[in-house]
């Protein structure tokens, strides 16, 4: 894998390095200091910024303006980008905008449905999925072409990465699935949060096998627990989400007042073992509203400092 785009993130895994990015949630109105509040306390300690898209379909600040925040306080954001809301002439537009402002890390996502959200009886769009999604932003920047066949006035230099969950079922097609997302133009996968560390790594050895994490950059998903509440909700109620009863006994065995403190150290032994599985080559971060845990988070893992790259 070369470096073909201005991305800060891939010229770090380029070189071998970790890459470390974590997540703003934008905020449900036109508040303008939320961004910059969130990314203050991320922002020295990761590479890049993810900005969620309507996560949950809940109706937010969209992902771009807030992108746009990011880089203009000198951080490198990652536009993330659902097909539920928009068809392929939109989608492609947003992307030329995002490039405008020198955004260089886009994730693909297809979006949680709408019924989970604040606006159910909105219509999903879906023009295209994911991998289609993915393929866009290949054909524009490698080809130059819009979909329709028209030639692009200045190519968009996206660094372009794709979501994964090794723990939904089936199991058996999860990574004949990554294949099809590396083909379809993924250069990094952001995975859901692991708690289920030995099926993780056995995905990521199957993976390899394959000879798929040579042609991708895999960054490891971690969400720190609050509390033994959280473990639960997340086991029982969230789909495809993989949280073995030993976690739970454990944040359990902690008072209550501690529990906080017990998951940010899960979180830091999670990436302290994942460091030494070959074909990881980084880890997101998904500190959900607790974005002040990041750091603590960082520098308990020794991914502190981050590298300087060209």
């Amino acid at each position: 894998m070369s470096v073909k785009t201005p991305s800060k993130l891939e010229k770090i895994m380029a070189a071998g390095h970790f890459g470390v990015t974590s997540e703003c949630g934008p905020p449900r109105g036109c508040n303008p200091e939320v961004i910059p509040h969130k990314a203050g306390f991320i922002k020295d300690y990761v590479d890049a910024i993810n900005v969620t898209d309507n996560q949950t379909a809940m109706t937010r600040m969209c992902s771009l303006a807030a992108c746009i925040k990011l880089k203009l306080m000198g951080v490198e954001p990652v536009l993330q980008m659902v097909c539920r809301d928009r068809n392929r002439i939109a989608l492609q537009s947003d992307i030329l905008g995002a490039a405008a402002f020198g955004i260089n890390n886009m994730l693909c996502l297809s979006g949680d449905h709408q019924s989970f959200g604040d606006c159910r009886q909105g219509q999903n769009v879906y023009d295209i999925d994911s991998m289609q999604l993915l393929q866009t932003v290949r054909l524009m920047r490698d080809e130059g072409k819009f979909l329709g066949g028209g030639d692009l006035d200045g190519r968009p230099r996206m660094f372009v990465g794709a979501a994964e969950n090794p723990f939904a079922d089936p199991f058996e097609i999860r990574v004949p699935r990554l294949a099809k997302k590396i083909a379809a133009g993924a250069e990094f996968i952001q995975t859901q949060c692991i708690y289920n560390l030995d099926k993780f790594e056995l995905w990521v050895k199957q993976a390899r096998e394959r000879g798929l994490t040579e042609k991708v950059y895999i960054m490891a998903g971690v969400t720190p627990m609050k509390s033994v509440g959280m473990a639960k909700y997340m086991k029982n109620r969230v789909p495809g989400m993989d949280v073995p009863d030993e976690l739970i006994k454990r944040m359990s065995g902690v008072a209550k007042e501690k529990q906080a403190g017990e998951g940010v150290k899960i979180c830091i032994e999670t990436i302290q073992r994942l460091k030494e599985v070959p074909g990881v080559k980084g880890f997101h971060i998904m500190a959900i509203e607790w974005e002040e845990k990041v750091p603590e988070i960082v520098k308990g893992a020794g991914l502190y400092p981050r590298p300087v790259v060209d």
